[in-house]
């Protein structure tokens, strides 16, 4: 019942604000990420991977949010919410020029990860707790912890605003900082938000 309540927020609020028009390919993209991020709008209880599921090479398909607990969630906004903050993400990932082909993550059984971000290639070792969904990307220069959590198509992997920068500037390579300061500024603009990328298989 929460998760159709849900589903009637974010279509009731794509529709006011123009998502669910058909203008462009990027505005129906966004509202199809919406609608599959419901599962996985709430990261600390929401439905997460073992880590065998984890597994495998996953590509960017759309922007995600979420938030990191229902009362952070529900405190924000809700589904009208995570509708506004997807939309104004998807127009700064194709600012930076984020997309399928150049943005992907790799999760080996090693705890080996391989991961391209804005066509920028890293990698390093990985800690993931199946428990809460967390995540610890250890680079040759940094950690950076994120959440994982199951959405419709497939995964969400989020980052609060100061993780989020690093992985936009310092792994990717971004030299639009606008646009990622416009990302970081989402992150930020309600409490225990988080930002990042939906992924498919």
């Amino acid at each position: 019942m929460t998760i159709l309540a849900a589903m009637t927020l974010v279509l009731s609020s794509c529709f006011s604000t123009g998502l669910g028009t058909s203008n462009s390919n990027s505005t129906s993209g966004v509202l199809g990420n919406v609608l599959g991020s419901v599962l996985g709008n709430i990261l600390l209880g929401g439905m997460t991977f073992d880590q065998s599921s984890l597994l495998g090479n996953w590509s960017y398909s759309a922007p995600s949010a979420a938030f990191t607990t229902e009362q952070a969630f529900t405190n924000a906004g809700g589904a009208a919410t995570i509708a506004n903050i997807a939309s104004s993400l998807a127009s700064n990932y194709s600012n930076i020029g984020i997309n399928r082909n150049n943005t992907s993550f790799s999760f080996l059984e090693d705890n080996k990860f391989s991961a391209k971000v804005n066509g920028i290639s890293f990698g390093g070792t990985y800690a993931y707790n199946p428990q809460n969904g967390e995540i610890a990307l250890k680079t040759a220069t940094e950690t950076i912890k994120g959440n994982v959590t199951k959405t419709e198509k497939g995964m969400g992997l989020m980052f609060d605003a100061n993780q989020m920068v690093n992985i936009l500037q310092k792994e990717g390579k971004v030299s639009n900082a606008a646009a990622v300061q416009a990302v970081s500024k989402l992150a930020k603009s309600a409490n225990g938000a988080r930002v990042g990328f939906e992924l498919t298989r």
